[in-house]
């Protein structure tokens, strides 16, 4: 059994991403290719905003960000614990400091009701994480940063693809930040990412810093990075593209009816879905007690399983003494200990979902 079954997709788009690779092979024009204009103007139409800027990976998705923002040395930007370790990672290399407060433990998102407490004369941003494919509370999130006149930085590595009332993930804040890393809603073959603006300034900024601060070859106005997405997975993407909204409905559906069918199991807390948002479950997670056993159960039985995120990032090494915490972060401590992902994407069926319910069933009562 696959956890992400990735063979599948290729075997179902095989025709397209063959053709695809092949016109780059052709052209030969593997950096900044005809290909990566192409991607980047489906994606911003996808998610209805003027800018998409496409990155070398969703991490420099998030650091590009920052770094247009100015954000640096002295400066705050207030995030969740409970998230990957990129989130706070691009705040720590551009010299700022990560503000930590709790999610609810509902759906693991940051709780928005404590981030005003949080709010200093030295914070300069808020980056909500959309975690496990389903946004946070974005209008309340963006409420505050109007009163306070900071920026949102959408963390939609987990969600593209996913909408908030009406509204697509990446685009539901001043700045959103995704992954096409392969196990991603959309993935391509290797790393990449992509930002997405209203603002057209921010856009020019970000897409100069990608290129080394390049405003035009040579000249450099700004500091940046080598942050291009290659030709190459922006040609599978493209090939992916085409079929992407059938994968979101059939991730829906999937999650559904795990949601459904999960409800009863004794044992088992499954994550809400709020009723003015949609969730692409980019892992299909729940909360479990005693996870050792329930994980040794399923390997036994030939369950695949992963654990995101087993170490919150106010315990971590590398941030323990690298950052600010705010109120009690127990619903993170208790979300880690207790999350547990079970085999999720668009071409699992209903038969094999139901093995993996009956299974849970059996190790969690």
């Amino acid at each position: 059994m696959e956890f992400i079954d990735l063979k599948a997709q290729y075997r179902a788009l095989k025709p397209a991403i063959d053709a695809r690779i092949a016109a780059v092979l052709d052209h030969g024009r593997y950096i900044m290719g005809p290909e990566i204009g192409e991607l980047e103007e489906r994606l911003a139409a996808y998610v209805d905003v003027p800018h998409c800027i496409s990155v070398a990976s969703g991490t420099e998705a998030l650091l590009i960000a920052l770094m247009a923002l100015g954000v640096g040395p002295g400066d705050e930007v207030i995030t969740t614990p409970f998230t990957f370790a990129a989130t706070a990672e691009v705040i720590a290399l551009v010299g700022a400091t990560p503000v930590f407060v709790d999610i609810d433990i509902a759906d693991c998102n940051i709780d928005a009701t404590l981030i005003e407490a949080a709010i200093t004369p030295a914070t300069k941003a808020i980056m909500p994480v959309s975690l496990y494919g389903q946004c946070a509370d974005m209008d309340a999130i963006n409420a505050i940063a109007l009163r306070h006149g900071l920026t949102v930085i959408e963390d939609a590595a987990q969600s593209f693809g996913a909408t908030y009332k009406g509204r697509r993930s990446c685009g539901v804040s001043t700045i959103g930040c995704t992954s096409f890393f392969p196990s991603k809603p959309l993935g391509c073959y290797g790393d990449g990412g992509a930002i997405f603006t209203t603002d057209a300034g921010l856009a020019q900024a970000m897409r100069e810093i990608r290129v080394h601060g390049q405003s035009k070859r040579y000249q450099h106005d700004r500091v940046g990075v080598g942050g291009r997405l290659d030709t190459l997975q922006a040609a599978i993407l493209l090939a992916k593209l085409d079929t992407f909204e059938e994968e979101v409905e059939a991730r829906t559906t999937i999650g559904d009816r795990y949601l459904s069918m999960l409800a009863d199991v004794p044992g088992v807390r499954t994550i809400r879905v709020a009723k003015d948002r949609t969730s692409v479950w980019g892992q299909f997670t729940v909360l479990v007690e005693d996870r050792e056993a329930v994980v040794a159960s399923l390997k036994a039985d030939g369950v695949p399983t992963a654990v995101h995120y087993p170490i919150p990032l106010h315990r971590q090494r590398a941030y323990v003494d690298n950052c600010r915490i705010v109120g009690s972060l127990g619903n993170s401590d208790q979300a880690a200990s207790k999350v547990l992902s079970i085999p999720m994407h668009p071409f699992m069926d209903d038969a094999v979902q139901a093995g993996i319910v009956a299974e849970m069933a059996k190790c969690t009562s």
